[in-house]
């Protein structure tokens, strides 16, 4: 990858911080669909290991990314908390939190690229669409019908 102005080993940084949250949605997710109970457990269960599918994608694109930067992916994994409430709207909630985490990354990501790295800026863009549904995925299922 040509080096086109950026601050690179700014930007390696946050691409690490990118793929230890990732990773610890990785964990996370597949954590919460072991934990769900009830009669909506099939599809939560789908949901949330799609989400753990979906991180560990992401997390393998920031370390290839950091690879391609000529440096050493992160061997570390985010934050995990364990609350012990395994009640979906709780789940649910947590799971708000950690794709903000990921999110504010995205747009760190973003702005020290913008404008300087297109491979870089398109990825970032990408993926704060994609956390963006997911939040918005994540508020609609917290709704109460008619809300």
């Amino acid at each position: 990858m040509a080096d086109t102005g950026i601050d690179k080993d700014a930007v390696v940084k946050v691409l690490n911080k990118i793929l230890e949250t990732e990773l610890a949605g990785v964990v996370r997710y597949t954590h919460y669909a072991l934990m769900i109970v009830g009669y909506g457990r099939i599809p939560i269960v789908s949901w949330l290991r799609s989400q753990a599918t979906e991180s560990l994608t992401h997390a393998n694109e920031a370390g290839e990314l950091i690879t391609y930067l000529g440096t050493h992916p992160s061997l570390g994994i985010g934050p995990l908390l364990e609350t012990h409430r395994h009640d979906v709207g709780d789940i649910l909630r947590e799971s708000l939190d950690h794709e903000r985490l990921a999110l504010s990354a995205y747009n760190n990501l973003l702005e020290l690229v913008n404008g300087s790295n297109v491979l870089l800026e398109e990825y970032a863009r990408r993926l704060i669409a994609q956390e963006e549904m997911h939040l918005g995925d994540v508020r609609k299922m917290l709704k109460k019908p008619g809300e």
